[in-house]
């Protein structure tokens, strides 16, 4: 249901092409200075630079990391104890989970909804607030290239240190302008396409995005309790806000083998619901 929701609410609003403007989502080839992404398996991955003469050690052997450079993404590797790697081209889910963190982060099943209901592609223009580690803004950063801008605030500089190294070694920097600044006292940026908000107090920004966005521009908010986000709902009912909706995304993963296909005992149940609205305007 969620996804013919998605689906025909979105449809048309992305391009049908994205420009690769960074090597390091584009060569096929690696090179001395790109990342890998070293996989034993799905629940064993290291995400490492290439550089001549760096080993990395596992509890599987050491691995010698400038054999990689000239070979293809994809291609495998031998520890010195003769176990079978994988060097593996990162994706933006690699950069971000293996992202330095001091602060939680918005995970996958929630940053490809948000995305999605933003609206965002290349060239578009974002406010974002609630840095943090950086999660959502390399994932931003990611989608709003070549010529578009993410910007990201926060009132916590240590955070926004983190969320730079993150972003740089992503290669994601250039697209974003990281600000310290309270965005519940006002939004510097105008006409912009979206303003996301993963933050204490969402509802006190509901004026100011209003006035940041473009006419039919997408307000989303991230929060991890339903006071949040009737607070910002009731909030939003006081502005010229329409499409108002919350939703919350829970994800279970499935065993697939001969015999005993079946969902895993755990899953990953609340961590947090998206409130979603467009802005209008009078005629």
């Amino acid at each position: 249901m969620l996804r013919d929701l998605c689906l025909t609410r979105y449809a048309g609003s992305f391009p049908n092409t994205i420009t690769i403007h960074s090597s390091r989502y584009g060569d096929p080839m690696i090179s001395e200075g790109d990342y890998v992404l070293v996989m034993l398996d799905a629940r064993r991955t290291w995400l490492t630079k290439v550089e001549r003469g760096k080993t990395l050690h596992t509890h599987k052997g050491v691995l010698k990391i400038d054999d990689l450079i000239g070979r293809p993404y994809g291609c495998k590797i031998k520890s010195s104890t003769g176990h079978t790697f994988f060097a593996l081209k990162p994706i933006i889910k690699d950069f971000v989970m293996k992202s330095k963190r001091i602060t939680q982060i918005i995970y996958p099943k929630d940053l490809g909804l948000i995305v999605l209901l933003s609206g965002v592609g290349p060239g578009s223009v974002v406010v974002e607030a609630g840095t943090g580690s950086g999660a959502l803004t390399t994932v931003l950063a990611y989608y709003v290239r070549p010529n578009g801008h993410v910007y990201s605030y926060d009132i916590r500089e240590d955070v926004q240190r983190i969320a730079r190294e993150n972003l740089e070694r992503a290669g994601l920097l250039e697209y974003v302008t990281l600000k310290i600044k309270d965005i519940t006292k006002g939004i510097d940026e105008k006409n912009v396409d979206a303003v996301i908000l993963d933050m204490p107090s969402p509802w006190e920004v509901v004026p100011h995005a209003y006035e940041s966005l473009k006419p039919s521009g997408t307000f989303i908010s991230y929060s991890p309790t339903i006071e949040q986000v009737k607070r910002t709902v009731l909030a939003m009912k006081r502005h010229k806000f329409v499409e108002i909706s919350t939703m919350e995304v829970l994800l279970r993963d499935i065993i697939v083998e001969e015999g005993r296909t079946r969902p895993e005992t755990r899953m990953i149940g609340h961590t947090g619901y998206i409130t979603f609205a467009r802005k209008y305007v009078e005629d």
